[in-house]
């Protein structure tokens, strides 16, 4: 079984959250939602849980941050072109997500944007010509 991952993320409106995420193209596994919680699935390993405060707070004794305030985390997806990277970027603007909150990355073989989720998450979406991923093109692109 591959590893899989899952992306706890905190939410102030789960039912928004989770129709911004299925705007921008994960799919709601309904086996592990209930009110206090939605599982959001981009691929058969990667998961975003979006859990009510109340629901975060019973996995951690930290203070939730507040997204919008203080950098928590950058989650990057990778998408299969370029074209994929902009699709998924105008599906969450239209989503009422914020388009390009960092700046656009584009070195030629690799290509960057990213959007702002309602909670003021951050998500890269990031495509790569595996091949042209040369050292040097790596250094030049500052990875």
């Amino acid at each position: 079984m591959p590893k899989m991952i899952f992306v706890n993320l905190p939410v102030a409106n789960l039912e928004r959250s989770t129709a911004f995420y299925q705007a921008v193209g994960a799919e709601k596994n309904e086996q592990f939602c209930d009110g206090t919680a939605s599982c959001m699935v981009f691929s058969e390993t990667i998961h975003a849980m979006l859990l009510t405060h109340e629901k975060f707070r019973q996995f951690t004794p930290k203070k939730i941050a507040d997204a919008r305030e203080t950098s928590e985390v950058l989650i990057c997806l990778s998408a299969d072109s370029r074209e994929g990277v902009d699709d998924m970027v105008g599906r969450a603007g239209a989503a009422g997500g914020t388009v390009d909150p960092c700046p656009k990355q584009d070195y030629g073989f690799m290509y960057g944007r990213s959007f702002e989720d309602p909670d003021g998450h951050i998500w890269e979406v990031m495509w790569m010509d595996m091949e042209a991923a040369t050292p040097e093109n790596l250094e030049t692109a500052g990875t």
